[in-house]
């Protein structure tokens, strides 16, 4: 298995660098269910936030991404079943995917909530208002 970097999978999804997204694709090409490459959720985490916020992409496309990363076979990412609830929770919410992520993971180890200011986390994601 090998570990890829959040820059790595990005260039890759992306195809916006002349030099670096061909040696990513190339890379990714490279990669078999028997040597695969690893997501770790932060990365996951990384590469969200870069493509919302470099790339402008809207929620739709980011669903689209994520379940095609959890699809393949050549990749093994990371707690994999809790980033699937959580992309469910946030393809059925305007929550941000981070925020789901949270909360299904505190969900995930036996927390009976999860806290947060977050209003929006709140009403979307599932966290319970810390102070109400």
């Amino acid at each position: 298995m090998i570990g890829i970097d959040t820059n790595v999978l990005v260039r890759h999804i992306a195809q916006d660098d002349p030099v670096q997204s061909p040696q990513a694709t190339t890379f990714f090409q490279y990669l078999t269910p028997s040597v695969p490459g690893f997501i770790s959720l932060i990365v996951l985490i990384e590469a969200v936030w870069v493509m919302q916020r470099a790339y402008k992409a809207d929620p739709a496309q980011l669903v689209m991404v994520l379940d095609t990363l959890l699809r393949t076979k050549e990749l093994v990412v990371q707690h994999a079943d809790v980033a699937w609830k959580a992309l469910h929770r946030y393809s059925n919410s305007t929550a941000d995917f981070s925020d789901c992520l949270i909360e299904c993971m505190a969900s995930e180890v036996g927390c009976t909530k999860t806290v947060t200011f977050d209003r929006g986390a709140v009403n979307q994601a599932g966290m319970v208002m810390l102070g109400e």
